[in-house]
């Protein structure tokens, strides 16, 4: 029996999907978790899944393992994205003692598991995503009402306003990176930097070459 088995690949949660390599999966005989950052973090407990079956929707790139569970707060489609042979992947999981482990005793751990579920999969809190997004659009709104109301529009409606909202991901990004207070801020109670890492990472590579570039072009 393996005591652990993890896997880089990505993942679907409902219809937000994390393409490889933004996805990880961790089976040991106790828990089941797929942390696909802002998509989902997902833990599960034995008692949870129905069933773990293979998934095939194009050939190669769009193979994984289907996980269906009894979680309501979580979304009821989920799929590990993988490289490998579906079966195979199942087969690790099952030498895990994961799928075996019928133990019902109730600990400290699973009630942090359970207070981890009721919080839904996104790790963000909602108020925080509502006010970024709102900020956003505003911004951008800066930049393309005025360039809609002239008379002959030329070029591309990119300004101050676009590389603000940019400059404002990339300065976000930086902050989940380095303070913890900021994180303390943004994620839910009880979720860590590892649940958002990847995509912190990738948001400051993608923001900042974006940031550059804006300011370039409004120079």
């Amino acid at each position: 029996m393996n005591e652990k088995f993890t896997l880089t690949g990505g993942a679907r949660i409902g219809t937000a999907n994390a393409s490889y390599p933004l996805a990880d999966l961790y089976v040991d005989k106790e828990v089941l978790k797929i942390n696909a950052s802002i998509v989902g973090n997902l833990i599960f407990q034995p008692k949870d899944i129905i069933s773990i079956e293979e998934y095939h929707s194009i050939p190669i790139i769009g193979n994984g393992i289907k996980i269906n569970h009894r979680i309501e707060k979580y979304n009821p489609k989920v799929i590990f994205w993988t490289f490998k042979n579906p079966a195979t992947v199942i087969n690790e999981i099952k030498k895990t003692g994961f799928l075996e482990n019928t133990n019902s005793e109730i600990s400290t751990e699973d009630l942090k598991i359970l207070e981890r579920q009721n919080q839904g999969g996104f790790p963000i809190k909602k108020p925080v995503v509502v006010i970024f997004v709102v900020l956003w659009n505003l911004l951008f709104l800066l930049d393309i009402i005025p360039f809609f109301l002239q008379d002959k529009p030329e070029g591309f409606p990119i300004g101050i306003g676009m590389n603000i909202a940019i400059g404002l991901a990339f300065l976000s990004s930086i902050l989940l990176l380095i303070s913890e207070k900021f994180r303390s801020l943004i994620l839910k109670e009880g979720r860590e930097f590892d649940d958002i890492k990847k995509f912190a990472y990738l948001l400051a590579f993608v923001s900042g070459m974006m940031f550059v570039q804006f300011t370039i072009m409004n120079l």
